[in-house]
């Protein structure tokens, strides 16, 4: 008996392969960072029906259908039909960019995505934003709860944008009835990232502040990008914080990483850090140091209870971190070349840049005093 035609063979294998019911998931920020992972992650998962990429530029994702397109403009909207999630990550965060024209972007970019959502019938949007939202204060809880009150000011970078993004998401519900809205709040992300807490570890030497007290959680790409997938499946929802389980004391950082402390008075190191970022000379203003002198970790209690396991330790993050960030040089968050550390040294270079005779004064004192 003679084989069925290829046609007819192809024809009946796709009748007896089962429909995929999956959302129809749409990924803004699809073309780079987190959001060109997750789209992979998405169109590859057999629960995904379709992914739809947007992005100012085309990304990799052969499986996904791309969109060009800024997230703040409407006709987003009409990209936007069919979906059944719309998982938002275009957000700019880099140290470098201007403050002024970042909060523009990240706001104005939440704004037009949620009502775009609405106006275009999707479901649910997740929304990613940081655990430094919660705010890095000494009286925090060891860990904090997803419940916890956001306490966190605009002192840091892209804090207030982050703050404002989890605003729109509260009131998102009430203004457009029937949409859902989750957010997702990760710890220090690490894997492919340049935030002031990843650079904090390029330095010659780990900058703590005498009397603060450090708690180290950090949160890998893949993981994250495994929780946001829980989130567009509605395995959870509501606020997720999500991190390695546990965190790292200080000590135990500097002896996993080989890095030496050097310590300084909070005046001291507040005061130089807020001084050198309002001439323009570091990106970090010196808000980012209260993330690297109190705790803010987080339980990630509610993607536990949906059965949801980081597959990453701290200690491993720590390891990629640092092989990351293996040969760059950075001082109170300022890149300097390997010849300008090396002729300034590690205490000679930090003390240059926190720059004030204050500094140099105490330093002075200190060294005759030992």
């Amino acid at each position: 008996m003679s084989s069925p035609d290829p046609q007819v063979r192809a024809a009946r294998n796709h009748e007896s392969t089962p429909a995929v019911r999956g959302p129809v998931v749409a990924v803004t920020g699809a073309a780079s960072g987190v959001g060109a992972l997750l789209t992979e992650r998405l169109a590859a998962s057999a629960e995904v029906r379709q992914v739809i990429a947007i992005d100012e530029r085309r990304g990799e994702c052969a499986a996904a259908q791309w969109h060009v397109l800024d997230v703040r403009d409407p006709a987003i909207a009409d990209r936007l039909r069919g979906a059944d999630v719309v998982v938002h990550l275009a957000l700019d965060l880099d140290l470098e960019t201007d403050p002024a024209a970042r909060s523009a972007y990240n706001v104005r970019g939440t704004q037009t995505v949620l009502t775009a959502a609405a106006a275009a019938g999707v479901h649910r949007v997740v929304l990613c934003t940081s655990a430094m939202v919660y705010g890095a204060l000494p009286e925090n809880e060891l860990p904090l709860s997803e419940d916890a009150e956001l306490r966190a000011t605009a002192e840091a970078t892209g804090v207030g944008d982050l703050l404002e993004v989890e605003r729109l998401a509260r009131r998102a519900p009430r203004a457009h009835p029937g949409l859902n809205v989750t957010v997702v709040r990760p710890a220090v992300l690490v894997g492919g990232t340049d935030t002031a807490l990843t650079r904090y570890f390029e330095s010659p030497r780990l900058l703590v502040v005498a009397g603060s007290r450090p708690a180290w959680q950090f949160c890998h790409v893949e993981d994250l990008c495994s929780a946001l997938e829980y989130a567009v499946l509605e395995k959870a929802e509501g606020e997720l914080a999500v991190g390695c389980d546990g965190w790292l004391e200080q000590e135990e950082v500097e002896e996993l990483s080989g890095i030496r402390r050097m310590e300084l008075p909070s005046a001291v190191a507040l005061g130089a850090a807020a001084r050198l970022h309002r001439i323009g000379l570091t990106p970090s203003p010196a808000g980012d140091l209260a993330y690297t002198m109190y705790p803010w970790v987080v339980s990630g209690s509610r993607l536990h209870d949906a059965g949801w396991r980081p597959k990453w330790t701290n200690e491993e993050v720590l390891a990629e971190l640092l092989e990351e960030v293996a040969g760059r040089h950075t001082v109170a968050g300022r890149r300097l070349g390997r010849k300008d550390a090396t002729a300034a040294g590690a205490a000679g270079a930090t003390v240059a840049l926190l720059g004030a005779a204050a500094v140099v004064r105490r330093a002075r004192k200190a060294r005759r005093r030992i």
